[in-house]
């Protein structure tokens, strides 16, 4: 499956999700977004531009985990794109010690609270992190991207294909403040490198 995507900063949630209410927004989940990504010790995924991911969100409707794939980033007439297959997931934890022994390790833990709404044929999702900006990722074809983003009424010139890492630099340039991207760096523990996000 191909995923195409933009991403923006939020200057103002309550106007955004007015915008998308006003233009008949479904709503189809709201609750925490969980990744895990994994790699092996030499990095050899990162080193391909490749992403092994281990998703879960939870609400109070329950719990679902799915294990993803996501080949090589692709920038395709302004668009961020990737090959992207997945497949859901009965035991989290399971998987998760299944591959450790299979030598992977988690190399960046990425926490959020999500609200995600479906509007003129594409996803959007607002993106609430530990400590940074509020972001807004707007997926499905590019016609679909567009409308959803004049739904939205945030400038399109603000939304980039760039990777979560570089809008945590410009929260960190623009504040002062180093950005939590997971909860253990809220906590005050960065393991992870910012380049892994």
């Amino acid at each position: 499956m191909r995923e195409v995507e933009l991403k923006a900063v939020v200057p103002d949630e309550a106007d955004a999700r007015a915008h998308l209410a006003r233009a008949g927004a479904v709503s189809v989940f709201s609750g925490t977004l969980a990744d895990r990504r994994y790699d092996t010790v030499s990095r050899a995924l990162r080193a391909r531009d490749e992403v092994l991911r281990l998703r879960v969100q939870r609400n109070g409707a329950g719990v679902r985990a799915v294990l993803e794939f996501k080949g090589p980033t692709r920038i395709l007439d302004g668009f961020k794109t990737r090959e992207e297959t997945g497949s859901e997931v009965v035991d989290a934890d399971a998987l998760d010690g299944i591959l450790r022994a299979l030598g992977y390790e988690v190399t960046r833990e990425v926490d959020r609270h999500v609200a995600v709404f479906t509007v003129a044929g594409a996803m959007v999702r607002l993106e609430q992190y530990p400590r940074m900006d509020l972001l807004v990722e707007v997926e499905g074809e590019p016609a679909c991207i567009e409308a959803a983003i004049a739904v939205l009424g945030i400038p399109r010139d603000t939304f980039t294909t760039d990777a979560l890492s570089a809008f945590a630099r410009r929260y960190e340039a623009r504040t002062g403040d180093r950005a939590a991207l997971c909860q253990r760096e809220l906590a005050g523990d960065y393991r992870f490198r910012l380049d892994d996000a």
